[in-house]
């Protein structure tokens, strides 16, 4: 059976809204867009490495896959990044996509949790999900996530987006791996149990 990974970047009260860009995802008036940008360095570039390796598929959120398809595919396969994400198969969780169109992507219509069990029961290696919050809300209700990758950056933003919302009930987490980055963050790999 294969693991599904919940792949996050969050502050350290927990927001994962934007990381990336300004632009990202102003739902709510977020307006710290971008603030993971400053602490990316070679720590997390060679675990992201060691991650994409272990990886042969994505499951991706509407909102998500909307904006990697809008940006992978235009950089060049030179770049590690956007040549593994771009040949690697995609799946995508969306209720209102009519259809995808970034190589190798396949909208799940149907039942998410059902049609992810499915997935996760192929050969194969690790399912990654990138970002993607409220598809990771589903997840988790459904028991279906088994690792938490999670990269805490030391900035207090106050507002956005939180990866742990509202549950349903108490979750356990078990840390079975933790790293320092050098500039001040830790990656932390939970699994639940």
């Amino acid at each position: 059976m294969r693991m599904l990974r919940v792949i996050e970047f969050l502050s350290l009260d927990g927001v994962l809204q934007a990381p990336g860009a300004p632009d990202e995802d102003t739902e709510g008036g977020f307006q710290h867009g971008g603030w993971q940008r400053p602490y990316f360095d070679d720590v997390l570039g060679a675990t992201a490495a060691e991650g994409m390796a272990a990886t042969d598929a994505y499951l991706f959120g509407r909102k998500t896959y909307e904006k990697m398809a809008a940006y992978w595919p235009t950089v060049p396969d030179e770049d590690a990044y956007a040549r593994h994400l771009n040949s690697t198969p995609k799946f995508v969780a969306s209720t209102t996509l009519r259809g995808v169109e970034w190589q190798n992507s396949t909208l799940i219509e149907g039942d998410v949790a059902e049609e992810v069990g499915k997935l996760k029961e192929q050969a194969g290696k690790n399912i990654a999900v990138l970002g993607s919050g409220d598809l990771v809300q589903t997840l988790s209700e459904h028991d279906l996530v088994d690792e938490y990758f999670l990269a805490v950056f030391p900035i207090v933003l106050g507002s956005g987006k939180r990866l742990f919302r509202e549950a349903d009930r108490v979750r356990r987490l078990s840390l079975v791996d933790s790293k320092a980055t050098s500039t001040g963050g830790v990656i932390l790999t939970y699994r639940p149990g």
